[in-house]
């Protein structure tokens, strides 16, 4: 057996013996101070609502709610690196902070970025202003599947930290760990940098799916890892993003995805915090993504929420759906859209208010923050 086919058999976990479960891979049970144990965030509005409860008030929070929106952000942010942001413990907390400040949002999403497992693995990694992530070399082979570094916990130790901080300061206000779903990360690891069609990752499930079930292990494990850092740590919820999955169909999804997803949400289902999953463009993937063993489902602007109910069975409660578009329109508008996302939320067994995707960088800060005093004002019954 060559080396290369012994590594690549050792990420599919072919080798009898040779590989632990992903769920014991680290410490079991939340620590008796965790938010969720001792009693700070359980019974909080968005916690309440993500266990299909009844809340005190409606929650709400916004994907990249913590970012370039915000002066504040720019002005901390000045003359440093996006990782480097990301991998400063203090900077960090401070960056997911803000909006909670500012907003009263529901929930901190913990700053940070899709690809930071990468670079704390030892992947060569940068983000590029106007591109996006750019790896040094991209993965297109067995051989390099086989040469990738193996993240540690030592190495996630800055991730801890920042969330320690973090949760000290958020006392009752519950912080939302993430992590990029494994067909995400390992699309940006095929392609080098971000895609329109991610045809390089679709091509490599089919042309050789070894290789690329080797390649979706690791990432997979490199992002509940990176997850599991969160919550262990305090986080009170994780959301798995899959940015790419909508450009797969559904037999693709089933075939080549779902089973990584399930790998990277096997380090943290045991730990019992809600768990979310969120892709954009997704709506014919929901129930499939809903299968890979979450509790609640995302949804993007693109279905409306009574929709997605339906096609989910009423089964789960779901997040979102506010247009991020519609944040420059008229209030009138943009009242009327949000009330009637509500409206459609209502059947589904929980509802959590978020945009369909993320707060565009150009949105007024005032404006979110009067969406979120609107949807307070509401009555959660």
């Amino acid at each position: 057996m060559t080396a290369c086919r012994y590594l690549l058999l050792l990420f599919l976990g072919t080798i009898e013996g040779m590989t632990s479960s992903p769920a014991t891979s680290a410490a079991g049970a939340l620590a008796a101070g965790h938010p969720l144990v001792d009693g700070r965030t359980a019974d909080s509005p968005l916690i309440t609502a993500y266990r299909g409860g009844k809340p005190s008030r409606r929650p709400v929070w916004f994907m990249r709610q913590a970012g370039r929106s915000l002066p504040e952000y720019l002005k901390v942010r000045e003359g440093i690196a996006m990782l480097d942001s990301c991998l400063r413990p203090e900077l960090a907390s401070e960056i997911t902070l803000q909006p909670v400040r500012r907003h009263d949002v529901d929930a901190g999403i913990f700053f940070s970025d899709i690809v930071i497992p990468l670079k704390l693995a030892g992947v060569g990694v940068d983000i590029v202003p106007g591109v996006g992530p750019v790896l040094d070399k991209p993965v297109r082979t067995a051989a390099d599947v086989a040469a990738l570094p193996q993240l540690t916990w030592e190495a996630l130790e800055p991730i801890r930290e920042a969330v320690r901080l973090t949760v000290a300061e958020l006392g009752s206000t519950p912080l939302i760990g993430f992590a990029g779903a494994p067909f995400t990360l390992a699309a940006y690891m095929v392609e080098g940098k971000p895609s329109r069609d991610h045809l390089g990752p679709r091509t490599m499930m089919h042309a050789d799916p070894e290789t690329w079930r080797a390649l979706a292990n690791w990432a997979a494990d490199a992002s509940g890892m990176f997850l599991q850092a969160q919550l262990q740590a305090g986080a009170s919820a994780g959301q798995l993003f899959d940015s790419w999955a909508g450009s797969l169909g559904l037999a693709d999804y089933k075939n080549f995805v779902a089973p990584a997803s399930t790998r990277a949400l096997d380090h943290v289902r045991h730990l019992g915090a809600p768990l979310i999953h969120f892709g954009t463009g997704t709506s014919e993937l929901l129930v499939a993504m809903r299968d890979v063993g979450v509790d609640v489902v995302g949804v993007d602007y693109r279905l409306p929420l009574d929709e997605a109910n339906r096609r989910l069975g009423g089964s789960v409660p779901l997040q979102g759906n506010i247009d991020p578009a519609l944040l420059s329109a008229p209030w009138a508008i943009l009242e009327a859209h949000v009330r009637s996302v509500i409206e459609a939320g209502a059947a589904a067994p929980g509802h959590v208010l978020n945009l369909g995707h993320g707060v565009p960088p150009e949105t007024d800060p005032a404006v979110l923050t009067r969406v979120v005093e609107l949807i307070h004002s509401i009555s959660p019954e």
